[in-house]
């Protein structure tokens, strides 16, 4: 048994299709935003007001050698930025299976524009979404499996994970 670890912009369902995917695995959903928040005693929107990306970044780093290291049959469900930070890359593929979900703008926009607990969002979503996927478009690279959730149920998306773990 090993963990799975999702990875992939806001919006791309990686903590609906983690609640699902540890219902049909019977592991554990950890959702690392939700582990920063209790570790840190703040939410995500107020770090980022109060101490800054930088600091964010930090305390995701730790969240996740927190909940991956010397622990298996975990699905973690990342924030979309965990993946910026070599480190979180190296620690992400040292302990599970890694799976970046991705999605078109359009479906991003629809599942995003109006969540006040994205903070870099906050303004326009109709320019900030297309500028961050262009900034991150291969931020998600290093994950060795891909899979495109604009068109697909989140019980598709499940299967195909489930399909990729007994391939590995």
């Amino acid at each position: 048994m090993q963990n799975i670890v999702l990875v992939g912009f806001m919006g791309t369902g990686k903590s609906t299709v983690a609640t699902l995917l540890a219902e049909r695995l019977g592991w554990n959903k950890v959702d690392l935003d939700t582990s920063i928040e209790e570790a840190e005693g703040a939410s995500i929107p107020q770090l980022f007001t109060e101490k800054g990306e930088p600091y964010f970044r930090q305390a995701e780093t730790a969240a996740l050698r927190r909940e991956l290291e010397g622990r298996t049959g975990q699905i973690i469900a990342t924030g979309g930025g965990a993946v910026l930070a070599e480190a979180n890359r190296a620690i992400m593929l040292a302990n599970g299976l890694v799976v970046a979900l991705t999605a078109n703008v359009e479906t991003i926009l629809s599942r995003v524009q109006n969540d006040p607990n994205r903070p870099l969002l906050q303004g326009n979503a109709q320019k900030s979404v297309p500028e961050l996927l262009e900034k991150r478009k291969h931020a998600y690279d290093f994950a060795p499996a891909k899979i495109d959730t604009s068109d697909k149920s989140v019980e598709q998306i499940v299967e195909e994970v489930i399909r990729l773990l007994g391939a590995k």
